[in-house]
């Protein structure tokens, strides 16, 4: 096979250590029951697997810095002393030159003084999944029991400042709280002191078909706009979003550091407790299971020709739609687990998030151009804060009359009240 892509210089892989087995029940999750409670034969990561892995992921990197990440499920779950080994068999096989990072996604309900102290000495970031305040997390993320979580995620908060973990926020978009966009941003930057935070849209699917514990594009949108137009008010440099930060690079003209957004995919995979080796986290089928590092070496898979082909999907089966819209620069279509629509023209393989996202990377356009000016005229892009101070105060003397719930006559699509009339916190 003939390709225009050469081999990664570096692949991440993502690790699920217990499978998908969890402590919660969101009500969003997109595993059933059976698979997250597995109470009888819990699934683990073996020793020699864990051991394998580390040495052959170690070898194939060619970058100086190596990232573990462990997700589930709740990986939390297989215990300290099972993190403590992963960390003595990085140490044993890392190169002299070579720093090694890892970050552990969790929901916070096992945090105690002991894991962090562990997360503390050994560097770990934490990602700990909030999707708001009070009234909106505990809608939808309850324990295995039924009972509200946030008062046990707010302790495990505690913790990590206590003992000085790096941790970031991950909040999962759902109708259950996708009409309280600022209300969850001020919660977060206030309350938990989150210093960078991802905001993931649930879109759940069924065959063809999108569950109702999904966002529509549009609402996604409308929630990105809300909270951009916080950000961008008052805390540009203080506060990191993961899709800002993706959006302003690709202003920029460099790597949006967000898979979903590069033109092409497959340099992150994923590893099942089992040792069997996916395309994608997004793609644990069958078909796109790569083999095992039981009986294949880690990198022979990471640079076949079926990953290959699979990371050139991507860039190659876009729609014309897509291929001529004005935001593509942004967004490349998007993740392809999400491409199941049909374009207006009918060709299949539209975002399901493209409303939402073309409206979003249409109206931070402006603000991101000035950032980008600033930035390569060495000066700083905090000063797009002082320029919409400008602008509001001069767009403010026009909407007097305005009432909070009709559209902002700025032109935003925002209502009123979550745009110019928006009452500062």
């Amino acid at each position: 096979m003939t390709t225009d892509s050469e081999p990664p210089t570096a692949f991440q892989v993502i690790l699920e250590p217990g499978g998908v087995q969890c402590n919660l029940a969101c009500r969003y999750c997109p595993y059933p029951p059976e698979e997250r409670q597995q109470k009888k034969k819990p699934l683990r990561m073996t020793k020699t697997i864990l051991n394998t892995f580390t040495r052959q992921y170690i070898e194939a990197q060619q970058v100086p810095e190596v990232t573990f990440n462990w997700q589930g499920g709740e990986p939390l779950l297989m215990g300290l002393e099972f993190f403590q080994q992963a960390v003595d068999f990085q140490l044993q096989y890392r190169h002299p030159e070579m720093a090694v990072y890892n970050t552990v996604q969790t929901n916070g309900l096992l945090l105690d003084d002991e894991w962090c102290r562990f997360f503390k000495a050994n560097g770990f970031l934490v990602v700990i999944g909030i999707d708001g305040p009070e009234g909106l997390h505990d809608t939808t993320r309850i324990d295995s029991s039924g009972q509200p979580t946030l008062e046990r995620v707010m302790a495990g908060v505690e913790l990590l400042h206590k003992y000085g973990v790096e941790f970031n926020t991950l909040t999962n978009v759902h109708p259950g709280n996708v009409d309280s966009p600022v209300e969850i941003y001020r919660f977060l930057r206030d309350d938990v002191k989150a210093r960078f935070m991802q905001f993931i849209p649930v879109v759940n699917q069924e065959g063809e078909k999108v569950k109702e514990v999904s966002v529509t594009g549009r609402q996604y949108g409308d929630f990105l706009k809300t909270i951009f137009s916080e950000w961008v008010r008052r805390d540009v440099g203080t506060v990191s979003v993961d899709i800002f930060d993706a959006t302003l690079a690709a202003w920029a003209g460099q790597p949006p550091g967000v898979c979903i957004f590069e033109e092409t995919c497959g340099k992150a995979l994923l590893l099942e407790h089992n040792g069997d080796l996916y395309a994608c986290d997004y793609f644990v089928e069958p078909h796109h299971c790569l083999g095992s590092i039981k009986n294949k070496r880690l990198t022979e898979m990471a640079i076949s020709e079926q990953q290959v082909r699979f990371g050139l999907a991507k860039r190659d089966t876009l729609p014309v739609h897509c291929v001529e819209c004005q935001v593509r620069f942004v967004c490349h279509g998007g993740c392809l687990k999400n491409r199941c629509l049909h374009t207006p023209d009918g060709e299949p393989g539209l975002n399901y998030l493209c409303e939402g996202y073309r409206d979003f990377f249409s109206y931070v356009g402006p603000a991101m151009m000035f950032m980008v000016e600033e930035l390569q005229a060495e000066r700083s892009p905090t000063n797009v804060m002082y320029l919409i101070a400008e602008q509001d105060a001069l767009l403010q003397l026009s909407f007097a009359g305005a009432r909070v719930n009709e559209p902002c006559p700025c032109g935003s699509g925002l209502e009123f009240k979550d745009c110019h009339g928006r009452k500062e916190a």
